[in-house]
């Protein structure tokens, strides 16, 4: 990214010294033009009656040869110096763009598409609705918007572009609280009418971060307490996905909820080691401790490591939260066993979240998960603790090459700033434009140098 303006005019070179010149002047003439020049001129004015002839010509040349050793030295230490700043003003201020584009250029194509993708419509009982569907590709003609969808179009048009009114982040948040179900809470598109802790948790963040008023806030997270209990919620709250959904979205809604540590112990508690990967800890789609034993999830690890590092910067974190959390990044860092299945870390992948329907509890909800892989493990490796804990493990050569890998994998999912999980109408999802966009951006200023 380019360095911010800063206002003032650039540092002018500093004017060369008299001596300096002097030292370039001679060393353009080359060390033994120098050194001769010397030896002629003290021939000329030492004495006729120095000690005999021999004398005269042994100081002259003497004299004239360490002229020259230091013409030679200084002439070296002046053109490494050139060289030295030559280098410095040649390096670009930030990441060298791809062939696809800079990327400003790919957030301004992001930009582009939420604008074509944005839902504007009436809706009786409800009002005028101002957000986005599921998908980019959704809204022609216009759709009902989404709580999940407007949701994470709210955090990109924050991202990307805070000071451009052709979409207005108030009327966006404004929706958010209209799409609220009448019991309080928010729900996916699929779920029915009863309200879910992976959504209002996720919209509630949203909402906090476009500056919504506190006490509203407070009012509407109070009502929603009983979605966070385990008991509740006992088939949701047992899902990787959705405590890691909560986690993250009442650390930016409700940093003092009573909920945080609970759920945290949750996460850590499900954690499970795995003989593969040097008995480690990790995380599958199902929390440990429930029925089976859940498969290990590159995604799923990713996903409670960034949970528990967010949860650590704002609640503290003792030795055994922090043991788990450093044990996920190992996991991580591990990687596959052979070099051919190197990428199998970054495969996309998806899950069904199961539950008893609300509304039927003979029946059973089921909510279609689809996790952006790449997006989740290079946000796990750029957490505040993966440069340490790789520096203690693989080292950090293979922890950078692993972030690069990841972090390529994401910019080789996007076209023009959009991400796309598959070219069917609903194939690129506002949620999978954020994480992808987020890592470009999260990358771009861990690489910066100023």
């Amino acid at each position: 990214m380019p360095a911010p303006d800063s206002g003032r005019p650039p540092l002018a070179p500093p004017p060369e010294s008299a001596p300096s010149r002097l030292l370039m002047w001679l060393g353009r003439l080359g060390v033994p033009a120098a050194a001769f020049a010397v030896f002629q001129t003290l021939l000329g004015i030492l004495p006729q009656n120095l000690a005999g002839e021999a004398a005269r010509y042994c100081v002259a040349a003497t004299a004239g040869a360490g002229v020259g050793a230091v013409v030679w030295l200084a002439a070296a230490l002046l053109r490494t110096r050139a060289a030295a700043t030559d280098a410095v003003a040649a390096i670009p201020a930030g990441p060298v763009p791809s062939p696809a584009g800079s990327l400003p250029e790919l957030m301004d194509g992001t930009y582009q598409a939420l604008r074509r993708g944005l839902s504007v419509i009436e809706v009786s009982g409800h009002g005028p609705l101002t957000g986005w569907p599921h998908s980019l590709a959704e809204s022609d003609p216009p759709v009902h918007p989404t709580a999940f969808g407007t949701a994470y179009g709210l955090h990109l048009l924050l991202d990307i572009a805070p000071y451009d009114g052709r979409i207005r982040a108030g009327q966006v948040a404004e929706t958010l609280w209209r799409l609220r179900l009448p019991g309080g809470g928010w729900a996916a598109r699929s779920q029915g009418s009863g309200a879910r802790p992976e959504v209002s948790a996720i919209v509630l963040g949203a909402l906090a971060r476009a500056g919504a008023d506190p006490r509203l806030l407070e009012a509407e997270i109070r009502s929603c307490e009983v979605l966070w209990n385990p008991d509740h919620d006992a088939s949701g709250l047992a899902n990787t996905y959705v405590v890691t959904n909560v986690l993250r979205g009442l650390l930016r809604a409700a940093p003092g909820a009573t909920a945080l540590e609970g759920l945290r112990e949750v996460l850590v508690h499900g954690a499970t080691a795995d003989p593969a990967r040097g008995n480690h800890r990790c995380w599958g789609a199902a929390l440990a401790g429930g029925r089976g034993n859940p498969a290990p999830s590159a995604a799923h690890t990713a996903r409670a490591v960034v949970a528990l590092d967010r949860a650590a910067c704002v609640l503290g974190e003792d030795e055994r939260q922090r043991t788990v959390r450093e044990e996920g990044l190992r996991w991580l860092l591990a990687g596959p066993a052979t070099a051919a299945g190197g990428m199998t870390d970054l495969q996309n992948c998806q899950e069904e979240v199961r539950r008893p329907d609300q509304e039927d509890p003979l029946h059973q909800e089921l909510l279609s998960v689809r996790h952006f892989a790449a997006a989740w493990v290079a946000r796990a490796l750029m957490t505040d603790g993966a440069r340490k804990v790789a520096a203690e493990d693989v080292g950090l050569p293979a922890w950078e090459a692993q972030l690069t890998t990841a972090v390529a994998r994401v910019h080789g999912m996007q076209r023009g700033g959009v991400w796309r999980w598959d070219d069917g109408p609903m194939g690129h999802p506002v949620w999978m434009a954020y994480q992808g966009l987020s890592v470009l951006r999260r990358h771009a200023l861990m690489v910066y140098r100023p």
